[in-house]
């Protein structure tokens, strides 16, 4: 699995342009978060790879979704088995372009948090939408820290949360995303 996504990733990156200042990281952390008044359900994940062109602007992400891990294991086999079907869909992506990155690039090295938005498709459970997302990009040292949290709708994305335990799992649910990219 992870060869695969690194190959998907060199495929992404080589038609990206040669010359291009290109950011890595396999080991983004993304979490996300299912608040309710019953009970809230959280997952971790730090096995996300990422590519950053910092002469396009363009972003890609690539998510393994067995690489989600809960407090509970049971919660764990649920969410694999019944809900993102993972044998089916073994990955989450967002390929994507920073907008207005031109007006970005000359201030990108000042060290300073700048809020961007993202433009792209996101493709979660086999679905594809065009979203924007909201973040921000900071330089520190030789690396490029990108941050940002949205929310996913389950219905969107054809994710069946059945009636028995509806009142347990919200129907947003809150995702954040951060990334240190390091050069390549």
């Amino acid at each position: 699995m992870r060869r695969l996504i690194l190959i998907s990733l060199f495929l992404v990156s080589a038609g990206l342009s040669a010359s291009a200042q290109k950011y890595i990281s396999r080991s983004v952390e993304v979490s996300f978060l299912s608040e309710t008044p019953i009970e809230n359900i959280e997952a971790f994940n730090n096995q996300v790879s990422s590519i950053l062109d910092l002469s396009t602007g363009e972003i890609v992400f690539q998510v393994p979704i067995r690489g989600f891990h809960f407090e509970n294991a049971l919660m764990e086999e649920h969410f694999n088995e019944n809900y993102m079907d993972t044998e089916e869909f073994p990955r989450s992506t967002l390929q994507g372009r920073i907008e207005n990155f031109n007006n970005y690039s000359s201030i990108l090295s000042d060290g300073t948090p700048h809020h961007i938005t993202v433009k792209g498709i996101i493709e979660i459970h086999g679905i594809s939408f065009e979203r924007s997302f909201e973040g921000t990009i900071t330089k520190s040292g030789n690396n490029y820290v990108v941050s940002s949290e949205f929310e996913v709708d389950a219905v969107d994305y054809e994710i069946d949360i059945p009636s028995l335990v509806r009142k347990q799992i919200a129907e947003s649910i809150i995702v954040s995303v951060n990334a240190t990219l390091t050069p390549r």
